[in-house]
This record gives structure tokens, C-alpha cells and sequence, in this order.
């Protein structure tokens, strides 16, 4: 089977989300602090007349932080019955991958990256990172508090 998938990059590393979990893009331009929440939450943002949390990639995987360019995007992804953004370095391209192109993470990295990383993708010379969106999002996201 073949799926669509919206690819993003955070720290020059490419990760990939199924384009049926992504509802829209957007540029970031900052979002509205959130007092109490985790260090991974960036804030609020107000799309399209919905308020959306939007969780900083960059610190959900423990990386410094980096100035938003131009690039830099919050893409609103829906995850069960919730709506969340998630703030990328850049976003820019959909592409098609089939069940073949995609294989389990060696231990090493499922264990290194917390559960976040579901499988890798090969894309020609390209390995893509596929999250488990559920995981990025949890509760403790949008409560501000580790599970």
C-alpha cells in the first residue's frame, strides 16, 4: 500500500508524518506563552478560529533552540479527537511512500528516541523518520505536566 506523507525537517534531520493526520501548514510567527507549561509546549497559536497548543519539536527532542526564519513552520496535525501544532524547521514537500520503503527502527534509535520515531523510511538516498504522532502529541503536551 501507498500513502502520502508530509516531510519536515528539525535540526537538518527529516521526519515524515502521514499527510491523512496533517490538517494544514502554517508560517510560524510566534505563539503565545502558556505559564506552568513543559519546556516543549512553545505556546498558543489561533488558526483558521481554532485555538491550537503547539509543541516545539526541537525541544520535545531535547535540542537547543533556534531562531524561526522564514522557513519555519507549525504544522496542525489532528490526533484522535485533538488538534495540536507542531513547530518545525522547515516543511515544503508531500511525498508517496509504500509499505516497502518502510522498515522498524534499529533498537538503538527506538530506545535513543524515546518512542517518538515508529519506523524509518528509504526515499531513494534518503532515510526519513516517521513519528508516532500520538507520542509526540501525549497528554503531557497538552497539560503542560510529564505523564
Amino acid at each position: 500500500m501507498t500513502a502520502l506523507h508530509v516531510v519536515f525537517a528539525v535540526d537538518e534531520v527529516e521526519y515524515a508524518l502521514p499527510a491523512a493526520e496533517v490538517l494544514h501548514m502554517e508560517a510560524f510567527s510566534g505563539a503565545t506563552r502558556v505559564p506552568g507549561a513543559a519546556p516543549w509546549v512553545a505556546g498558543m497559536i489561533q488558526t483558521r478560529r481554532q485555538v491550537v497548543p503547539v509543541v516545539d519539536l526541537r525541544a520535545r527532542f531535547g535540542l537547543p533552540p533556534a531562531a524561526s526564519t522564514l522557513d519555519t513552520r507549525v504544522i496542525v496535525v489532528r490526533v484522535g479527537e485533538r488538534t495540536v501544532g507542531l513547530l518545525a524547521d522547515r516543511a515544503r514537500e508531500v511525498l508517496t511512500l509504500s509499505d516497502d520503503q518502510l522498515e522498524a527502527p534499529p533498537e538503538v534509535v527506538a530506545r535513543g528516541a524515546a518512542g517518538f520515531v515508529r519506523s524509518i523510511a528509504r526515499a531513494d538516498r534518503r532515510l526519513l523518520m516517521l513519528l508516532d504522532t500520538a507520542r509526540v502529541v501525549g497528554e503531557e503536551a497538552l497539560r503542560g505536566e510529564e505523564r
